[in-house]
Order: structure tokens, then sequence, then C-alpha cells
């Protein structure tokens, strides 16, 4: 944890795609565009519609899990008790149990984030996951913002030497650009902490650009089981950080904030053999989402390219409407002019099994796309 960013903790325990892509914009404070943060792919589901909306994997929790998740219902009268899961994620990534915090799910974390540092200039890299930003406002925070340029490549330099507290997804969601864990850690200055929401990186086989493992100094990385284990509606997470910051954002969660099946869940899937079957699973996700991202470039589409995510971030002329038209179709996906560094020609599909997505490209070019 850099130093000077952490003695600051509190005190209690358009323009068009075209030209968006061209450069890289820097929105000082109070400056920002206005968008719905709290607009996730959730609310675009609906009853009788395919979802290609939400990022999480289907067919999910698997058989072993659910049932493992239906045996902890027999502890629910004692207390839950983190140690055990705490001390499976530190050996899943080879860190101390005491730079680990297990959060209810990523979301908390960045409350608890926002709660407890006091930075002087925060700053999120965008296009990305909005609740970092949503949690910083919500305690009070101004928040400035850099918008990626072509690509959606990082740019360590486009960041504002004096930001203290600098917030960037990798795998990036909505984009499903991978960081090179170089760039990434070429963030890092005196008195700066940089959070690395790294939700989707078990989505990417052997995950060679996480730092998790690596945690240099001054970086706090936050991950999810959500996405690739179906558990949004348990709500499980934690976060790596140095020892110190990790007793401040533990004196500032409520207790007992992780239920007893979310505990045993985090252990379950930390456990070696879960971490290579979601490997597994996400080596054939990847070949899969690489044929849908040539099918739909083959039809003129701008598909951010090297996605490496469960996601696709594609521009479509006049994006709204094809939405509207794909949910009378019985098909639902992400709008994207909710993500800053977006906007109304943008939209984000989630990968889903072959025919599935053979059947949406079939509705796709019925509309003429």
């Amino acid at each position: 944890m850099a130093a000077d960013t952490f003695d600051r903790v509190d005190g209690m325990p358009g323009d068009d795609g075209t030209r968006r892509m061209a450069m890289t914009e820097v929105t000082r404070a109070g400056q920002e565009q206005d968008v719905d943060l709290r607009h996730h792919g959730d609310a675009e589901i609906g009853e009788g519609l395919a979802n290609f909306a939400v990022n999480v994997r289907t067919g999910t929790p698997p058989a072993w899990l659910a049932e493992r998740l239906r045996a902890s219902l027999a502890d629910l009268a004692a207390y839950p008790d983190p140690e055990p899961a705490r001390a499976a994620v530190a050996r899943r990534h080879g860190r101390a149990p005491g730079e680990v915090l297990l959060t209810a799910g990523a979301a908390e974390a960045f409350v608890l984030i926002a709660r407890v540092l006091r930075p002087r200039r925060a700053v999120v890299v965008h296009p990305q996951f909005t609740e970092p930003e949503a949690a910083l406002r919500a305690a009070g925070h101004q928040v400035g913002r850099v918008v990626l340029g072509k690509d959606f490549v990082l740019d360590p330099a486009a960041v504002p030497a004096d930001a203290d507290l600098v917030m960037i997804g990798n795998p990036t969601n909505p984009t499903s650009v991978l960081h090179p864990a170089a760039a990434v850690a070429a963030l890092a200055r005196p008195g700066r902490t940089v959070v690395v929401d790294e939700a989707f990186m078990d989505c990417v086989p052997g995950e060679p650009e996480s730092l998790a493992t690596r945690l240099p100094p001054g970086f706090v990385i936050v991950r999810s089981l959500t996405k690739t284990w179906g558990l949004a509606g348990l709500r499980a997470g934690y976060v790596l950080a140095e020892s110190r910051l990790i007793t401040a954002l533990a004196a500032a969660q409520p207790l007992w904030a992780v239920s007893t099946p979310a505990l045993v869940a985090v252990e379950e899937c930390s456990a070696p053999a879960a971490v290579a079957e979601a490997e597994a699973w996400a080596a054939g996700m990847a070949a899969e989402r690489d044929r849908l991202a040539a099918e739909l470039s083959g039809r003129g589409l701008y598909v951010v390219p090297g996605a490496r995510a469960s996601f696709l971030c594609l521009r479509v002329p006049d994006a709204l409407g094809i939405r509207a038209l794909l949910r009378q179709r019985g098909y639902a996906v992400r709008r994207g002019d909710t993500f800053p560094g977006l906007g109304p020609d943008w939209l984000r599909i989630a990968v889903r099994d072959r025919p599935a997505n053979d059947a949406l490209l079939k509705v796709l070019g019925d509309l003429g796309i």
C-alpha cells in the first residue's frame, strides 16, 4: 500500500465512437459526462429473453459446488468462520493470509476501498465496470476519468502524474481487453494506490497478466467468484493487498459480512482442482469467443480486438435501436452507452455455447447485420 495514500484513511474502523477510439481523454473531476453508473446487465434481462447481457457463465454453479453449498446450510446456526477460506485464497495466490480480505462480492470491496482511502485525486480508467467510480462518488470523493484511446489499449503515461488513487479493470469490462501486466504495473508511483479489478481474470487460461501473485507495492487486487462459478446471488469475492490496508478495510467492514455458504464457495473454488476446472472452461470459452468475434467482424462490425474475457464489445450503428429489435425477438444484450467512454453505438455481448451464439447470429442476420 502506498504510504501517502494509506495515511489518509477514514478515521472510522459523441463525441462519436470513432473519435473516442482515436484519442485518450483525461477528464477532470466535475467535468464528467452524465451516465447511469448504476445500470448493470441484470437490468437488461427478462422473462423469455435469451441472456446475452450478463457475463455469468451459464450452467453454473456446477453440481459438485451446488452440493457443497447445500451441505453448508447445516452450519447456519454458527457464526461464519472466514479463516479456512482466507487460507485457501492465500494458498492459491501465494500470499500470506494477512494479505487477504474476504468480501460480499467485488462490489463490497469497492465500497470498503472508497470508505477507507482518502485520496487527493482519484482517477478511474474507462471504459470499465462502473461500480468502482459509483462507490467513490457515494463516499464523497471527486473522481476524474481517463478514457482510453484506439482499441482501448492502456497507456500508463495517460494517467495524470498527481493521481494518488487509480482504478482499472483487467481484463476490462466491457471491452474484454487484457492489459499486459507490465503496463498495469507501470502505473505505480510513490504515494499512489492502484486498484485492479481482476473479476474476469479467471477467463484467461493461466492468468499470465494477473498481478495477484506478484502484488507490487501500492497495488490492490479485487477478485470475484461471480462470473466463472455462477454465484452472483451468493456474493463472494476477496481483496489482496498489503496487510496494513487489509486491516483497515476489515475494520470498516461489518462483522460477519460474508455468509457461511459464501465462505464455503470461496474455499472450494480456490482449491487446485477447481482452479484447473475453471482453466479448462476458459480454454473452451476462448475458442468459441474467437469464433464469434470472427463471425461478427466478417459482417463488417467493429469488434474490439484481442478480446480475452467472456464477452465481446462491438460498435453497431444505432446500437440502442438494434438492442430494442433484439429484445422483440427474444434476445437481451448489454447497452454500451452507460459506460463512460462508449456511447449509443456500442453493445456488449456475452459469449455462450455454439448453438446459442449461432442462434443470435441468425437473428442479427435477419436484422441485416
